[in-house]
């Protein structure tokens, strides 16, 4: 029998709870806790879920447009990365204890482990979206202010329109810009990987 369930498992505080929208409380989940889980085997690693608010939440389907921008903005980002940065693809971002969203790219320094990245020293985190453009724009977006994140793009698949928003603030970003597919998008913090989504091989 697996270790975990040899011995109870022992709490510095009793866990906490979330709000549903059905007004009945949830058992708040941690981070540590969903590895656990993972590496116990009750959990698939390769389930889809984040995890907002100690909440695991399931993710969205994705389309057939999604995947053919997610791979070409990778194969794009790889060969124009300075080695002084990486460029991670669908990991887990820990901006708290509960929460650790899972965008499409996170770019973050190299000197940093990615479990190690937190909303104040990614350098940028991109989602595209499909059907999720609006979960994305709104409490995605307000989610990743709220922990300093510095810069935020929103890809409609699409469409090729991304929304870059920055500058970041108790009440969310307070910079939002709106690009279509031929603009060149050049992040802030590592201008080195400046992308036109148009030059892609998106057919």
């Amino acid at each position: 029998m697996n270790e975990l369930f040899r011995k109870p498992i022992s709490y510095p505080r009793r866990p906490g709870t979330t709000q549903a929208g059905d007004g009945r409380p949830r058992r708040k989940w941690s981070v540590d806790e969903v590895q656990m889980m993972i590496e116990a085997g009750i959990m698939e690693s390769g389930e889809r879920f984040e995890l907002i608010g100690g909440d695991l939440v399931a993710m969205a389907a994705k389309g057939q447009h999604h995947e053919l921008l997610k791979i070409a903005l990778n194969d794009f980002w790889i060969r124009k990365r300075p080695p002084e940065v990486r460029v991670a693809q669908e990991t887990p971002l820990q901006l708290s204890e509960n929460d650790a969203p899972e965008p499409e790219f996170i770019v973050y320094p190299a000197a940093i482990k990615a479990p190690q990245v937190r909303g104040d020293t990614v350098l940028l985190v991109v989602e595209i979206a499909d059907s999720s453009i609006g979960h994305d724009l709104n409490f995605k977006a307000s989610l990743y202010a709220s922990f300093g994140v510095r810069e935020y793009w929103v890809i409609n698949a699409r469409r090729r329109v991304t929304t870059v928003l920055s500058v970041p603030g108790a009440d969310g970003f307070s910079s939002r810009q709106e690009f279509g597919g031929d603009a060149l998008l050049t992040p802030l913090l590592v201008p080195m990987l400046a992308v036109r989504l148009d030059d892609l091989d998106l057919e």
